[in-house]
């Protein structure tokens, strides 16, 4: 548990990090339980392209995916002005783990250029 933690801070505290609305991003993303964890939904936007490198929560490391024709673990996710992620989008973002409806859970988004955004997930029903 206190290396998933250092994990976070580390990435929290990378060099050249904006820890909290760095310019040109957004993200409304929620999180849809599934089997044995939970799906990230939702949309991330960017003003210039960009890739997602990473996604972290208190609970671990996410898996980035690539869903055409068939899912596939991928180091990265591009994104060209809006990056959709659900259960039928061609990326998906799944988090492992037991989660609860209601429950409120913070995630890091890492992207190429070294940038971090931290948000705020709510599990859906």
């Amino acid at each position: 548990m206190r290396l998933k933690a250092a994990v976070l801070a580390a990435l929290v505290l990378w060099p050249g990090a904006v820890a909290q609305n760095p310019a040109g991003l957004s993200a409304d993303l929620k999180l849809m339980p599934s089997y044995g964890g939970a799906l990230l939904a939702g949309r991330i936007k960017a003003s210039r392209p960009d890739e997602l490198m990473g996604v972290w929560s208190s609970l671990g490391r996410a898996r980035l995916m690539k869903c055409a024709p068939r899912c596939e673990v991928v180091p990265s996710l591009p994104i060209s002005g809006n990056l959709i992620l659900s259960g039928s989008s061609g990326y998906r973002v799944v988090l492992g783990g037991d989660f609860k409806p209601g429950q409120k859970v913070s995630v890091v988004l890492r992207f190429r250029q070294g940038v971090v955004l931290n948000h705020t997930a709510i599990v859906g029903r």
